[in-house]
C-alpha cells in the first residue's frame, strides 16, 4: 500500500521514533519514505551475506555496515541500504558520504531500483540487488547492469544455483 501525506503529524513521527520504527526510513529530496521492518527471510539473507562477505571485505580494505547507517547525498537526501561496504574515508559523523558497494535486498513494494540514480550521483561504485526468495542477484555499476555477475569492488562472482546465491571467491565458494 502506498499513501501520501502532505503534512505528517509530528506526534506520528515522534511515536515512530519512540518505538524504533523509523530506523530504515529514508529521505528522498525532502520526501519521507517510511520503510517497514524487514521480514525474517530478508534478515536471514542479510546475516548470511555478512558472514559470507566479511573476510572478502576486510581483505580489500573495506568496512561494512548493516541496516541502519545512512548513505547521504546533498540536501535532504539519504538512503539506508541493507548492507554497505565503504572505505574509512567515506565515513562521516552523520553516516556515509558515499560507498564502494551497497546491497539492497528486495521486499514487497520495493523501491531499490529507483535508488540507483541516487547512488550513482554520490559516487557509489557498485550496487547489488538481491531477491531473497529466488536468490537472483543483479549487479549495477552506477545505473548500468554488469553482465557476468562479477563484482569489481569485492572481486567475487555471483551465481544463482537452485535456491542459493553462490559467491565465488577465487577457487572457493559460499552458498547463501
Amino acid at each position: 500500500m502506498q499513501a501520501l501525506w502532505l503534512e505528517v503529524p509530528e506526534h506520528f513521527l515522534e511515536e515512530r521514533r519512540r518505538l524504533g520504527h523509523d530506523k530504515k526510513d529514508e529521505l528522498w529530496d525532502g520526501v519521507l519514505h517510511m520503510v517497514p521492518p524487514p521480514a525474517s527471510r530478508h534478515q536471514r539473507l542479510s546475516s548470511d551475506l555478512v558472514v559470507a562477505l566479511y573476510k572478502v571485505a576486510r581483505r580489500v580494505g573495506l568496512d561494512f555496515w548493516v541496516d541502519s547507517t545512512g548513505v547521504f547525498g546533498p540536501g535532504e537526501n539519504w538512503r539506508i541500504p541493507d548492507l554497505t561496504f565503504a572505505r574509512p574515508d567515506q565515513s562521516s559523523e552523520r553516516g556515509l558520504e558515499s560507498a564502494e558497494l551497497v546491497i539492497e535486498i528486495l521486499s514487497p513494494n520495493d523501491e531499490s531500483r529507483k535508488k540507483l540514480p541516487f547512488y550513482a550521483s554520490i559516487g557509489v561504485r557498485e550496487v547489488w540487488i538481491i531477491d531473497p526468495v529466488t536468490r537472483v542477484a543483479e549487479i549495477f555499476a552506477g545505473t548500468t547492469p554488469v553482465i557476468g555477475g562479477v563484482s569489481q569492488v569485492l572481486g567475487v562472482r555471483l551465481e544463482t544455483v537452485g535456491a542459493k546465491l553462490r559467491i565465488h571467491d577465487g577457487d572457493s565458494f559460499t552458498d547463501v
